[in-house]
């Protein structure tokens, strides 16, 4: 009998020692933080993901539970120079290895290649991957080349002909100092 793992509660163990694999097509939308920083979704904006179960040798040289996760999107962003509309495209390929404690997978964090968590009976894998997608953003998303005259000035052409234009308010000021009391 094949067990069914659910992506929102996932027994991380049990899918390890299984080896077994889930995986979707999910609507951007779903992942509300995700949507947060991103330009206006398409409804059918998606994201395709994969994770596999398995075992992993880690920094300490114990095997632990892992997860090899996958994902990728094109995501809607707002080019941070001309401001107009970009796409993303954004690709995960991480593993995952899980120690029985928060102090142990700390300690090992720093030496592994892996991202290294805590092993918990029921993981968020929508959340992890939203987290990965979350740090997987571009800081400041620009085109390479922008497809439009991108405006590198605040003011308009006149605004230094109209400021010449306009008599110094302290010239009066200065004339009144110039002359000699009678």
């Amino acid at each position: 009998m094949t067990k069914i793992f659910q992506p929102g509660r996932l027994d991380v163990a049990a899918f390890a020692q299984a080896q077994a694999a889930v995986g979707g097509h999910d609507p951007l939308q779903k992942y509300e933080r995700l949507a947060l920083d991103l330009r206006a979704l398409e409804p059918d904006s998606m994201l395709k993901w994969q994770a596999l179960g398995e075992h992993r040798t880690a920094a300490d040289g114990s095997v632990r539970p892992a997860l090899h996760l996958r994902a990728e999107a094109d995501l809607p962003l707002t080019c941070q120079r001309c401001m107009g509309p970009m796409t993303v495209p954004v690709r995960i390929d991480r593993h995952f290895v899980f120690m029985p404690d928060e102090a142990a997978a700390a300690a090992l964090d720093d030496e592994s290649e892996d991202d290294v968590l805590e092993l918990t009976p029921a993981l968020d894998l929508h959340a992890l991957i939203e987290d990965e997608l979350l740090m997987a953003l571009p800081l400041v998303p620009r085109h390479e080349t922008c497809p439009g005259e991108v405006k590198l000035s605040a003011q308009d052409e006149g605004f230094d002909a109209a400021e010449a234009d306009k008599p110094n308010p302290f010239a009066a000021l200065a004339a009144l100092k110039g002359r000699k009391p009678d």
